[in-house]
């Protein structure tokens, strides 16, 4: 279904985002009380009185200010706000009303899309009775919240309801690829995001950790409908515990959790550092497909933003150096692109596509079976005076595509033996950008004749 959608809007620190997660009943979006921590524009559903619809969080809104990440963040809160078929106007009690809050209010009071007056912090009968004074913005009726304690919210949401459109039926199914743009901070996440889907959907900035939630947004290719999260910047935990970035982590880990394909964004000028291993390894340990996106690769190799043919050497050369550095991911596929230039990006969106399906492929029983056979014939596995045995293979699941194999004896699979199946499997199987996940079981009956 498509939910209506009711933006949530206001100046910075109001408790927006408080607000956000107590009516979502979750935290989704990040709360600290520091100004300006929500930047970007969350999505999540909430129900009340059998009503669906979406919320939407935004970053707080200043008018008067030229700060380039300030006006980013205003844009994308008026993009909510032209989506929103309602409007949340929060505001704070104990602050009584500020100069933002009368922009604000003027900037709304020309909309169309019914605007609540929500007063948040009003935590106690007298904050809840000087909550009057926002009468003066002029914009009706004034709807006061506790969002911390959860106080004062069934009047808001029977009203607020009661002007919503019904939701509407979407063609949805379960053939939604799940990309998720994920590297450390400055890499060009946003940028790459942005550059696939032609618009300013999240904000950008050279700034490091810009993004501190993960955005989702949906679009289709060639009628593949596919959901784009774009995440914020993973550093070393050691370094953020207790800050906000260490919650922009934990973010970015469950969107790898969420996602078929991890898009694994590097710094192509600065070259491949700890930190993307580390970010490449959480996919890869996940068990994800997996892209490697080198961006800024103009930097490394000028002459494509001039129209020359990209240098296959240089590209050749730090492929080597990834695969040298990273051979756990030998099978993830290198992109070189430029999100500022649009150079490849729909080259990474296709190799991500094609690592998708092969995430999911599944390998016919029958062929499994006798491609286990070659491979045990083709190199026999012995330790001790006894031979490894495989009498039975399967693929109980994909995503990753994971080999069952009925042994005589699991201890006998040695893991450089398993590497050799499983590049076996590569050599019959268009499985680029997925892990393949191998297990040995005993089988119960070793009478029967082997695989």
């Amino acid at each position: 279904m498509a939910m209506p959608l009711v933006a949530v809007v206001g100046r910075p620190n109001v408790g927006k985002s408080t607000l956000f997660n107590r009516l979502v009943g979750k935290r989704i979006a990040i709360v600290e009380d520091t100004p300006g921590i929500t930047r970007d524009r969350l999505y999540a559903p909430v129900e009340w009185q059998n009503r669906e619809f979406t919320l939407i969080d935004t970053g707080g809104i200043v008018l008067n200010e030229d700060d380039p990440l300030t006006v980013q963040v205003r844009q994308q809160a008026q993009i909510a706000m032209e989506e929103a078929d309602a409007i949340l106007f929060v505001c704070d009690a104990g602050d009584g009303i500020m100069p933002a809050d009368y922009d604000l209010a003027d900037a709304l009071r020309g909309s169309k899309t019914p605007v609540f007056l929500v007063v948040n912090k009003a935590d106690n009968t007298r904050q809840m009775q000087e909550a009057i004074e926002f009468y003066g913005l002029g914009m009706g009726k004034v709807y006061t919240v506790s969002a911390i304690h959860g106080m004062g919210f069934g009047e808001l949401l029977d009203d607020l309801v009661a002007v919503l459109p019904e939701a509407t039926e979407l063609d949805e199914d379960d053939e939604t690829v799940r990309l998720a743009i994920i590297g450390r901070p400055n890499v060009g996440k946003s940028s790459l995001t942005n550059a696939i889907l032609g618009e300013d959907r999240v904000i950008v900035s050279p700034i490091p950790g810009t993004t501190r939630d993960a955005i989702d947004t949906r679009l289709e290719r060639d009628g593949q409908k596919i959901l784009l999260i774009d995440t914020a910047g993973i550093r070393r935990s050691g370094k953020i515990q207790g800050s906000v970035e260490y919650y922009t982590v934990l973010r970015a880990k469950t969107a790898i959790e969420r996602c078929h394909v991890g898009v694994v964004v590097i710094d192509g000028q600065e070259g491949l550092t700890d930190g993307d291993k580390r970010v490449a390894g959480f996919a890869h340990e996940a068990g994800r497909a997996c892209v490697i996106a080198v961006n800024k690769w103009d930097l490394a190799d000028p002459g494509i933003v001039e129209g020359k043919k990209p240098d296959r050497a240089l590209m050749e050369s730090f492929t080597a150096d990834f695969r040298r550095q990273v051979p756990f991911l030998e099978y993830a596929p290198l992109v070189f692109c430029s999100a500022e230039h649009r150079f490849a990006v729909s080259s990474v969106l296709d190799t991500s596509l094609t690592a998708a399906a092969n995430h999911a492929h599944r390998i016919p029983t029958g062929l499994l079976n006798r491609l286990m056979r070659d491979a045990v014939e083709m190199r026999p596995r012995m330790e001790r005076g006894k031979q490894f045995k495989i009498y039975y293979a399967t693929m109980p699941r994909v995503q990753p595509p994971t080999v069952l194999l009925f042994v005589n004896d699991p201890a006998l699979m040695h893991f450089t033996y398993q590497r050799y199946l499983e590049n076996q499997i590569r050599k019959s199987f268009p499985l680029e950008g997925t892990p393949i996940v191998i297990r040995a079981r005993k089988a119960e009956n070793t009478e029967k004749s082997a695989a």
